[in-house]
């Protein structure tokens, strides 16, 4: 499993905490239980590898942290969503820009850019073509006004 693949397992897993709350390591558990999780290639493509440890430890910091964090983040969504109310974004769109903004203020290990280019190429599998631009614009704006946009070199 890749890291954008980890990324996206850790979307996906964003969505479902926010469709059916669950806490982060029951949902965990359930999912990587080798048993369960092997049922998931058939269906997916993105399960067809089992991530390691470090992947495994990616995923469940991106998981856990979204959920501790989730008022903070949707309201920075909210904040930069100009013109949209926080409820007219898809559960999707809302998932991937969370995981982005919890990568860019929490997770010094992962490069500000490479966080925000991935959240727009989700956008681009999972939504409409008007969408990916609309988070791309978010995120822009968020990174620039919340880090200050100095690019530090991660």
């Amino acid at each position: 499993m890749t890291r954008k693949e980890a990324r996206e397992s850790a979307v996906r897993l964003c969505f479902a905490m926010a469709e059916n709350p669950t806490e982060p390591q029951t949902l965990l558990g359930q999912i990587y239980d080798s048993e369960y999780y092997s049922t998931l290639c058939a269906e997916d493509e993105l399960y067809a590898v089992c991530p390691d440890d470090r992947q495994l430890d990616y995923i469940t910091r991106l998981v856990t942290g979204v959920s501790e964090h989730a008022a903070e983040l949707d309201g920075y969504i909210e904040k930069y969503s100009v013109g949209w109310k926080f409820g007219r974004i898809s559960r999707i769109a809302s998932a991937i820009m969370r995981v982005a903004m919890f990568e860019v203020l929490y997770m010094p290990d992962i490069p500000d850019k490479a966080a925000i280019n991935e959240a727009v190429e989700l956008a681009k599998s999972y939504e409409s073509p008007e969408t990916a631009p609309f988070i791309n614009g978010l995120l822009g704006s968020f990174y620039r006004e919340e880090t200050g946009g100095m690019g530090d070199g991660r």
